[in-house]
């Protein structure tokens, strides 16, 4: 018999409970509801119901048996290390790399690259995460932090709960907008429509700030630097279509579709205080060739 322990990161709050665990544990469906029923998984320590929501920072215990693991391998995937110690390292990930495993997409992501590099990470936030701390989409390319230990998962994870870990993107938009800085105070919670997709909602909502300033204009089309204030799921581009103004490539979010990448949102700064020396550390990338491009063409699209 073998005991799972998964921590609910904020990027998950409201989620229901089955849900979840489908998608951060080893188990099937049907595996997760018998051992719900059989008491073999608890939420902080108590029986639950499937469809229960869940907050930050709650606790699973699963139970189960050997033969329920699917591994997760090490696989040779180059990574872009900015920073490393024997703590954490700072990563600058690239479009199209998903940052961890799920079931049915076991190999091919960031955790598989960081457990053939990587002898030792933190194992408090999941079977599929091993020192995933935050996570970025998909196709939105950037930084961040990767803990190898679990006092450095937790004071890092503490920093993003307590803001005082600091995140800035270059964000590519629709329309000219002609503030030169503005604040999106909106609460964003999961679509009733659609469960993969988030909105700004007063229901089962949390809230979400989000800071920009333009950097340039262009054609039909305007380059931000964004500071994210909260951590909401898709918060960045939620927020951009809520003021009309998507991100360019954001097929989920109604942006303007330019080629088959994804959205042309780059993580470029990461700023933290480091867990063992208790300094302000801070990180920056270079905008990506492609936000590059487009910036060179003066961001004309049809």
């Amino acid at each position: 018999m073998e005991k799972l322990r998964l921590v609910v990161d904020i990027e998950e709050e409201g989620l229901r409970a089955d849900y979840y665990l489908a998608n951060n544990s080893p188990l099937s469906r049907s595996q997760i509801q018998k051992l719900i029923k059989e008491n073999k998984i608890t939420l902080n320590g108590n029986s639950f119901k499937n469809k229960e929501k869940i907050n930050a920072d709650d606790i699973f215990i699963i139970e189960y048996e050997d033969k329920t693991v699917v591994d997760i391998l090490p696989q040779n995937i180059a990574i872009d290390i900015i920073y490393e110690d024997d703590d954490l390292l700072v990563i600058n990930k690239p479009k199209g790399l998903v940052v961890h495993p799920a079931p049915g997409h076991e190999n091919d992501t960031l955790v598989n690259a960081l457990l053939y590099h990587e002898k030792e990470l933190s194992d408090i936030n999941g079977y599929y995460r091993p020192g995933i701390v935050h996570r970025i989409d998909k196709d939105t390319s950037g930084l961040l932090v990767v803990a190898k230990n679990n006092q450095a998962h937790n004071d890092l994870a503490n920093q993003l709960n307590d803001k005082t870990c600091y995140r800035k993107y270059y964000c590519l938009v629709k329309g000219i907008i002609e503030n030169d800085e503005g604040e999106i105070n909106a609460p964003i919670g999961r679509s009733s429509n659609d469960r993969q997709k988030m909105t700004v909602t007063d229901k089962n909502s949390k809230d979400a700030i989000t800071l920009f300033k333009v950097i340039d204009r262009f054609h039909n089309s305007s380059l931000l630097d964004v500071e994210l204030k909260t951590g909401r799921t898709h918060q960045i581009r939620v927020h951009m279509s809520y003021i009309h103004h998507p991100v360019i490539n954001d097929n989920k979010y109604g942006g303007p579709i330019i080629d088959n990448t994804g959205q042309y949102l780059h993580a470029y700064y990461l700023s933290f205080i480091h867990p063992k020396t208790k300094e302000r550390v801070s990180f920056e990338t270079e905008m990506p060739d492609y936000m590059k491009e487009y910036v060179l063409k003066r961001g004309i699209y049809e």
